[in-house]
């Protein structure tokens, strides 16, 4: 079922179009995850049995940005259904304070829920996992010209199906602005590049230094900077600022992982903009040569 938006506000029409869809159309069926900016439920359509996740973001904001933050994501939610490896938004809505998106249901929830479970990701799976995320990211790099600004394993989710698609793509700056003022900045700020870091101008290389951290996580199975003299946990922004900016970038350890690994994610975090690598030149790297989904499907991943 494909639900259409006709509305900014909090009615719109599902199909067939004399069908009309509310929130009370959509039953709770249980809570997959919370967060400082809101929360994320499956929930069954009643007339239909579909199944989606419905994620609520609490926004105080006034109605000049609310009314921007919506048509962004009626537009988005009207053109990425063109690409596979993007998460799909069906419907958006705002209504009592509260913006809500009608997404697709995911089924083995995000990158950073299999860490938990595995501890670190095999370095084969992360050659197929990679390859769909950057066709994701060229698609919206180059195609749509967005920059998705939050690329890390919360936000890319995989199904039962073995695919990896990208979700909460950069929909509007605004939106993430306003988030980040009352997200804590672990959450915000650990996957920005050093120009992003830094208060500078960003393009699209800063989605791909945000890649690399995230592909090299899922390897490590821990967050690759590392606060001084403590296993894990940052509670200093500026500490992380310093130490990405002003120190050298982490690399994969070449005695744990292969020459091809440790090359593609060099390729990607790299303090320099302009020395990364473009999602089209990742797309070729021997790393996503070396495995074949076929042997190395993701449905597998246990």
């Amino acid at each position: 079922m494909g639900l259409r938006v006709v509305s900014s506000e909090s009615t719109a029409y599902a199909n067939p179009p004399d069908a009309q869809l509310s929130l009370a159309d959509l039953e709770a069926v249980r809570v997959l995850g919370k967060g400082a900016g809101g929360s994320v439920q499956l929930v069954r359509h009643k007339w239909t049995n579909d199944i989606y996740a419905l994620k609520g973001i609490q926004m105080n904001i006034n109605e000049t940005v609310r009314k921007q933050i919506v048509q962004e994501l009626k537009i988005n939610q009207l053109t990425l259904h063109q690409c596979p490896y993007i998460v799909k938004c069906y419907h958006s809505f705002y209504h009592n304070g509260i913006i809500s998106i009608v997404l697709e249901y995911m089924d083995r929830g995000s990158l950073a829920d299999i860490i938990k479970q595995t501890k670190q990701i095999p370095e084969p799976y992360l050659a197929v996992i990679s390859n769909q995320v950057l066709k994701g990211l060229n698609y919206l790099h180059q195609v749509r010209h967005i920059i998705h600004r939050d690329i890390k394993p919360s936000n890319l989710l995989i199904n039962q199906k073995g695919e990896v698609k990208i979700s909460d793509f950069g929909v509007s700056a605004v939106l993430i602005s306003s988030m980040a003022q009352r997200d804590t900045f672990v959450g915000t700020y650990t996957y920005m590049s050093p120009e992003r870091l830094g208060g500078q101008s960003y393009a699209y290389d800063s989605d791909i230094w945000s890649l690399g951290l995230t592909i090299l996580e899922c390897a490590l199975g821990y967050f690759p900077y590392r606060p001084p003299g403590q296993e894990e946990g940052w509670n200093n922004f500026f500490m992380l600022m310093e130490l990405v900016i002003n120190q050298p970038p982490v690399a994969a350890p070449p005695d744990k992982f292969s020459p091809e690994f440790c090359s593609f994610i060099a390729a990607c975090i790299q303090k320099r903009p302009g020395d990364r690598l473009s999602t089209a030149d990742l797309l070729k790297h021997p790393f996503l040569q070396k495995y074949s989904e076929e042997e190395y499907h993701l449905s597998n991943l246990r």
